[in-house]
């Protein structure tokens, strides 16, 4: 059969008719479906492609019309709407669903052109379609992932703080309790030392086990590292998070057979309850924490509730509460810097800024003491005002040694990012330092901005408008959504350490990592692996195309001076001498 003979078409009208062998020419190369209709729309053109993603051939489609491929899904106001538009624009296009032959319903982009004569009459129509079947495939697998605890196979801590809010939004005007379990494992890490899969494996058991407690309306989800949350939704009584803790300690009892180890650990839980200690997930989540930490304190595999002296435990949290108020007027935090390496270039392109706190009565007090405590108690705000401004500081001194081209990462918390005068406070502390917003980048978590999308966008383009460069941090732990990613005017994508720290041993965690890498690039950022400590995760990272590492296999975070000679270090590496 000639090319000729095959070409699907018929005469648009008596004056003009289509050459069988330009059309063919032409629809033979386009892997989009092509439909020409009349201006009675009435089909009398179609190409190979329309036939083989619709099914239907060209003896059933041509003197038609397009309602031959009605899903069904679309209300008659839906197509009003789009007629209307052609009728006044001369063009449509958007997602539409529409049915194959064979019944199966199936997403495609449409364009609608409207085609006029040199009176301006409409004589045709051509729509133009692409399946976007594989596409929302795709979409809807790197969702899962997003979704789903990759090792154990339960919820993530963005899953499970997404099914919690909206648990909670429903409970606002009803009377419903809920109580929520935070476990930790005892001494995992002594187990980890036994190898990274071995601890892999006990942690999917762990879930196993778990998930026979969890009634449908429950929620189970790896928190992270050894950590789970568990909601136990729509209780009458709090004896019934007394009754799944306990079974959860007992089912601990029995030992795990990993491999050839038999293993024992014990679980550590703490219970918050809703509404009587808090009315959103953080503060439940926050209050079952150090409910968990008291139960430690007191001798592990064993659980404990909540109650109001948690807020300051003991006499540490009082003279930390008036230690920390004396530092932050007094400027009393130092910076330490941690290099990002550029794969490709292999030079230092930026330093992330990470606040230190040494106390002469508390000693040394970590990060993760203080900062979640400043949020608590209302300090952030002023305590992130002297972080930035000392990073302003530092980056004056790295100006006057000739190193003023390297950008520092700054650390935003979501209660400061959400003030009505962030971006206000953030210019006047530039200002008032002689510092550019492009000498430094804002590395926010997803929890910040995915809180109140609309707002978080506006800011975002203020930000980056002003000169900054913005990050996201930790991605992949927390609300990731790709919807609202597209829409932030961002330069880099962090991936969490957790995902690195695996990648060399557990394949779905180099699937997740590729996956979020080659979505970023088309979204055009940069990627940065944080928390690399090995010479094959570089090279696994390197090999899958991130951009940008970040960790202890190049450098831990070091004081000004000492970043200052890494960098002419890794100058004299990088020139040989």
């Amino acid at each position: 059969m000639k090319k000729k003979d095959c070409l699907y078409s018929e005469k648009l009208d008596g004056n003009s008719p289509i050459c069988p062998e330009t059309m063919w020419a032409l629809f033979d190369h386009l892997s989009e479906g092509v439909m020409i209709t009349d201006a009675d729309k009435v089909i009398l053109a179609i190409n190979p492609a329309f036939e083989f993603v619709t099914g239907y051939s060209a003896g059933e489609a041509l003197g038609s019309k397009p309602h031959l491929l009605q899903s069904g899904i679309h209300a008659k106001s839906f197509y009003d709407k789009m007629w209307k538009e052609i009728y006044a624009t001369g063009k449509w296009s958007g997602e539409i669903w529409n049915r194959r032959k064979t019944g199966d319903v199936y997403p495609e982009w449409l364009t609608i052109i409207a085609i006029k004569n040199d009176d301006g009459d409409t004589t045709h129509y051509c729509g133009i379609f692409e399946d976007l079947s594989e596409k929302k495939i795709a979409e809807r697998e790197i969702q899962i992932q997003m979704n789903t605890d990759t090792l154990t196979g339960s919820e993530n801590s963005y899953s499970f703080m997404n099914r919690m809010n909206v648990l909670l939004e429903a409970s606002e005007k009803k009377n419903f309790e809920h109580a929520l379990l935070f476990l930790d494992m005892d001494r995992f890490s002594h187990i980890n030392e036994l190898g990274h899969s071995i601890g892999d494996k006990l942690l999917t058991e762990v879930v196993q086990r778990l998930t026979p407690f969890i009634r449908n309306k429950d929620i189970l989800a790896r928190y992270g590292g050894d950590e789970f949350v568990i909601t136990l939704a729509h209780i009458h009584h709090p004896k019934e998070a007394v009754q799944l803790a306990s079974k959860i300690i007992e089912t601990f009892e029995e030992p795990f057979l990993i491999d050839e180890h038999i293993l024992y650990t014990t679980a550590t839980i703490g219970i918050s309850l809703y509404p009587e200690d808090g009315h959103n997930t953080e503060i439940l989540i926050n209050k079952a924490v150090k409910a968990m930490e008291y139960a430690k304190k007191n001798g592990r595999n064993q659980f404990a509730f909540y109650f109001d002296e948690l807020n300051i435990g003991t006499n540490r949290g009082l003279l930390i509460d008036h230690e920390l108020r004396r530092a932050i007027k007094n400027k009393e935090f130092v910076l330490h810097y941690q290099p990002k390496i550029d794969l490709t270039t292999n030079t230092i392109i930026g330093f992330e800024a990470l606040v230190r706190w040494y106390n002469e009565t508390l000693g040394f007090v970590p990060p993760n003491d203080f900062i979640p405590y400043a949020e608590e108690v209302g300090l952030i705000i002023p305590l992130s005002e002297v972080i930035i401004e000392k990073a302003c500081l530092d980056w004056l001194t790295l100006e006057r040694v000739g190193y003023g081209h390297i950008p520092i990462a700054i650390n935003i918390s979501s209660i400061h990012f959400h003030q009505p005068n962030f971006i206000e406070s953030i210019q006047e502390i530039l200002q008032r330092n002689n510092c550019s917003p492009r000498n430094f980048e804002i590395e926010l978590t997803e929890r910040t901005v995915m809180n109140n999308e609309k707002e978080t966008i506006r800011r975002l383009i203020q930000l980056k408008q002003l000169g900054f460069k913005l990050s996201i941090d930790d991605f992949g732990t927390g609300y990731s959504s790709l919807s609202y990613l597209v829409q932030f005017p961002l330069n880099h994508l962090k991936i969490d350490r957790s995902f690195i720290q695996l990648i060399g041993s557990v394949n779905e965690k180099q699937a997740v990592v590729d996956a979020i890498i080659q979505m970023a690039h088309r979204l055009h950022m940069k990627v940065i692996a944080e928390g690399v400590e090995q010479k094959e995760q570089v090279e696994l990272l390197r090999n899958m195309g991130c951009d940008m590492i970040q960790g202890y296999y190049y450098s831990k975070p070091l004081p000004l001076e000492e970043a200052i000679d890494y960098v002419e270090f890794w100058k004299l590496e990088i020139e040989g001498k």
